[in-house]
């Protein structure tokens, strides 16, 4: 049976819009591989609702709430592929499968990259962090690290100011311009050039930056920017449009959530510079609404 539509990606996104065609209802199958991005943090918060609860309890409950759809199925794998055009889409899953539909929908998100210094992966979700507004209260205030990693890093420095003490790591990065460099001090914010060789475990559970250079800084967290790569290749072979943000390509999308690829939509990390869960489910929803109107007056918003 051919779907209205099949969502790549079963997070925060990918069920919102997903919510949105079920209770049109439209036929949708949602394939995901269970690796949610923020799957390495033990805390949501800043989620209306469900401040503190872990992102995969959140995600449990609104499948489980999702599948009472009767016109709703729910695939766990991986996509290989994907081809074909406007109301005549094909999607293949690992190790056998294949779905028709007439829209697509990418909610596949985004990969976090790190730079390759020890002790900095394993942390990661934990006291490496990326996002103050997710996990800078708890920190509770004290010594906070910024890892440097683009230039956009000093204007992240700034910005987790507000949270504690902020030593910003240059970690070979060239020194800011003079314009950065009065903005660092007014934030408060401390300079230490150098690069990072490792990331340890430091007294009363800080995280203790060793440099190059044999000196030490032990902190409560470190911000890191990390590199973000969108998952897979299905978007770019299918033709998809992208774009630069500040931190890596993203899928471009008009006011809809359309992808330049007619019938193709895209929601979440995949098509945004900047997310967290509210961000990305609003994205999803809006995705949802564009899909159907699409179904609804056979348009393609391309």
């Amino acid at each position: 049976m051919q779907q209205d539509a099949i969502i790549i990606g079963g997070g925060f996104s990918g069920l919102s819009a997903a919510y949105i065609l079920a209770r049109a209802r439209r036929h949708v199958t949602i394939v995901d591989s269970g690796t949610p991005r923020n799957r390495f943090a033990a805390h949501s918060h800043g989620v209306l609702g469900h401040d503190g609860k872990s992102g995969s309890e959140i995600l449990a409950e609104a499948r489980a709430q999702l599948l009472a759809y009767p016109t709703v199925t729910f695939i766990e794998g991986e996509v290989d592929s994907a081809s074909g055009a406007i109301n005549d889409f094909h999607v293949s899953i690992t190790g056998g499968g294949r779905i028709a539909a007439r829209r697509l929908l990418l909610a596949s998100g985004i990969e976090d990259r790190l730079p390759d210094i020890p002790g900095l992966k394993e942390r990661w979700g934990k006291t490496v962090l990326h996002c103050p507004y997710c996990h800078g209260y708890e920190i509770g205030g004290g010594p906070i690290g910024v890892l440097a990693m683009h230039p956009m890093s000093a204007h992240q420095a700034a910005v987790v100011a507000d949270w504690g003490d902020v030593t910003l790591f240059t970690n070979g990065m060239p020194e800011p311009d003079e314009a950065t460099l009065a903005l660092l001090e007014q934030r408060g914010v401390s300079l230490q050039p150098g690069t990072v060789s490792v990331i340890e475990t430091g007294a009363c559970d800080m995280q203790r930056v060793r440099l190059e250079n044999g000196r030490t800084f032990d902190v409560k967290a470190l911000f890191v920017a990390a590199d973000l790569y969108i998952r897979g290749t299905i978007a770019e072979k299918l033709g998809c449009a992208m774009e630069d943000s500040p931190a890596g390509k993203i899928l471009t999308t008009d006011t809809v959530k359309a992808t330049s690829v007619p019938g193709v939509y895209a929601a979440g990390d995949i098509a945004r510079a900047f997310g967290n869960i509210t961000l990305v489910s609003a994205d999803g929803v809006i995705a949802g609404l564009g899909t159907h109107q699409s179904l609804m007056f056979d348009t393609a918003h391309s």
